[in-house]
């Protein structure tokens, strides 16, 4: 019987333990970035120390990407990742993995010059690849995900 009372003290206190991580915050917290009513994504979402950002295009100032070159919207599209890192609170510096999404091959090259210039080193991690069209016409969509250290 003491035995017996012994165990269930234990997993008393276990689950007491339990209980205080978890009002204490110890578990990832989740958090959108971005969101806007009626929309179907947020622009970026935290789920602990990760940041997902969603696929950003290179619009110029009155929100069009037609009759942009591939070097603007590259441009466009990096600082557009580069604000919902900073308004989810993390650095450039913590993006591990870029993808970036082209309609065109032929713009790799040129895209590729202003992503060295525009990205800080190390470099993360990076697929390209080409899709049949973006929305809106775009020509380059890039989405991100980022580590807090």
């Amino acid at each position: 019987m003491k035995r017996k009372h012994s165990l269930m003290t234990i997993r008393g206190l276990g689950l007491a333990g339990l209980l205080a991580l978890c009002a204490s915050g110890a578990f990832a917290q989740h958090q959108a970035i971005g969101f806007k009513k009626n929309m179907p994504f947020s622009e970026g979402y935290i789920a602990g120390k990760t940041l997902y950002v969603a696929g950003q295009q290179g619009r110029d100032s009155h929100g069009k990407v037609t009759d942009t070159g591939i070097a603007l919207q590259t441009t466009n599209a990096i600082a557009a990742v580069e604000k919902v890192v900073k308004e989810a609170g993390f650095q450039m510096t913590d993006i591990v993995s870029v993808t970036i999404y082209l309609t065109d091959l032929n713009d790799v090259p040129e895209m590729n010059e202003i992503y060295k210039k525009l990205m800080p080193d190390p470099k993360p991690a990076r697929a390209t690849v080409q899709v049949a069209g973006l929305i809106g016409g775009a020509r380059i969509e890039i989405s991100a995900i980022a580590v807090k250290q």
